[in-house]
């Protein structure tokens, strides 16, 4: 009887919390079809008139398309950079018994405690020559979010075993092959997960593109919101409208993939 009260209470918390999360989405999405007035007072009934002209006036006032487009050019290979190269680092730091890999795992580590230092790298993309560029923005992200990927992949990497790795090379299989055609299949859990955090945290990002990119053309969907706010601060009906444009794309990709999340992070935490 314990069990079953301190059970429920548990999921009377979780209910409750959840409801935390969303009622800021449920205000946006009951907004964004609001006019002026009613949308101004930023609450949570039905409007007493339906304004679905708010999203029509969104697309002819903002760039909204060129921002997706650029948010979306940029997580994509940001997504595959990060997936290849931290594949291909926790695949030689697991499998090789060196201290020197092992240190360059300890510096990936490092790397989810440290802060990004904004300056030094916008005084490093200027030396280079490749500041306000794509290329810029991309390496940045990489740079950011390897450590977590390196992390979690090594993770995984310690419930594959090694029979499997000597049996390939025994068969005359390539150490490249042996990756390319073996253990990368294996990693395809763990790389969904890593792609869904990769992505959502490119695509929220503002102080990136807000600090490195320059032109306003390659401004991502975020630096969007931000310009159309300012412009459009008086009509929040308007301004609810482009913000739900903006999570949905990233909200139904979480919610279709939601339970590779898990799969991946609990993966291979049984060995190792």
């Amino acid at each position: 009887m314990r069990n079953r009260t301190r059970l429920v209470l548990l999921e009377l918390l979780a209910i409750l919390l959840a409801c935390c999360i969303l009622i800021p989405f449920i205000m946006i999405l009951v907004n964004s079809f609001k006019g002026i007035r009613e949308s101004a007072l930023f609450g949570l009934s039905l409007p007493a008139k339906w304004e679905f002209t708010n999203y029509k006036e969104v697309f002819q006032q903002a760039n909204i398309l060129r921002g997706f487009k650029n948010s979306i050019l940029i997580s994509a290979l940001v997504v595959l950079c990060v997936n290849v190269f931290a594949s291909m680092a926790a695949f030689i730091i697991q499998r090789r018994d060196s201290r020197f890999l092992q240190g360059a795992y300890y510096l990936f580590i490092m790397g989810l405690i440290v802060p990004v230092s904004i300056v030094p790298t916008i005084k490093l993309m200027g030396d280079l020559h490749i500041k306000g560029t794509y290329f810029s923005l991309i390496m940045y992200y990489t740079a950011v979010l390897l450590p977590f990927a390196v992390f979690l992949l090594v993770g995984f990497m310690k419930s594959i075993p090694r029979e499997l790795d000597e049996a390939a090379l025994l068969e005359g299989c390539s150490f490249f092959r042996l990756y390319w055609q073996i253990v990368l299949p294996l990693l395809m859990t763990v790389l969904v997960t890593v792609s869904i955090v990769v992505m959502v945290s490119v695509w929220n990002d503002f102080f990136g593109p807000f600090y490195l990119m320059t032109d306003s053309t390659k401004w991502t969907i975020v630096l969007q919101i931000f310009n159309f706010v300012t412009m459009y601060s008086t009509n929040w009906g308007v301004v609810f409208a482009f913000m739900v444009l903006v999570v949905s794309p990233v909200l139904i990709v979480y919610l279709i993939l939601q339970r590779y999340i898990i799969d991946g992070l609990t993966a291979g935490s049984l060995k190792g």
